[in-house]
């Protein structure tokens, strides 16, 4: 039987944000760039959906620790009144793939949030790595999918800088997982 990875979730300094944020898109591209290929698309997500990630009512960032190494981060946002929490951001570095860190850090997460009602998520439809994540190894269940004839009324930013569609912003799928 595989013994599941040790992770912990240490809270990101607000001086290591930058490092942070620029990780977060790295790990983030490579799959725009396999999906669609390579383009100069600007960063993905954007430094300013980002940072108001990281600026919204509850927010907490982590680094995903493994064997004292960062192998990625998550952004969640906490609402301690209603407890029905987000998880904004998640990644794992691709160094870090398919060894079950991110099983390994979602749990340290509802660990962490032992009170949460709700998680929710999305994630866009062309991730297919991350849907059989969340659905059949978290637990989630996709409960909207947001496209052109139904948009998602909180994504502001579907274009880069220049007014070019980001690629892979036309559909994105929604998930909750209830946890009590």
């Amino acid at each position: 039987m595989k013994m599941e990875p040790v992770v912990t979730l240490e809270r990101v300094a607000e001086a290591d944000l930058p490092k942070f944020r620029r990780e977060l898109q790295e790990a983030f591209r490579i799959a725009v760039v396999d999906t669609f290929g390579d383009s100069d698309y600007g960063p993905i997500p954007s430094d300013q959906d980002v940072q108001e990630s990281f600026d919204a009512p509850g927010a907490a960032v982590y680094h995903i620790v493994y064997n004292g190494e960062r192998a990625g981060g998550a952004v969640v946002c906490i609402n301690s009144e209603t407890r029905h929490n987000s998880l904004d951001l998640f990644y794992v570095s691709s160094k870090h793939h398919s060894r079950g860190l991110g099983l390994s850090a979602w749990k340290a997460i509802e660990a962490q949030y032992p009170d949460t009602v709700l998680w929710e998520t999305a994630t866009p439809y062309f991730e297919k790595r991350n849907i059989h994540f969340y659905v059949n190894k978290c637990g989630f269940h996709i409960v909207e999918f947001y496209n052109e004839h139904h948009p998602d009324p909180r994504m502001h930013h579907t274009e880069d800088e220049h007014g070019d569609p980001l690629p892979g912003m036309d559909g994105f799928f929604k998930f909750q997982k209830v946890m009590k």
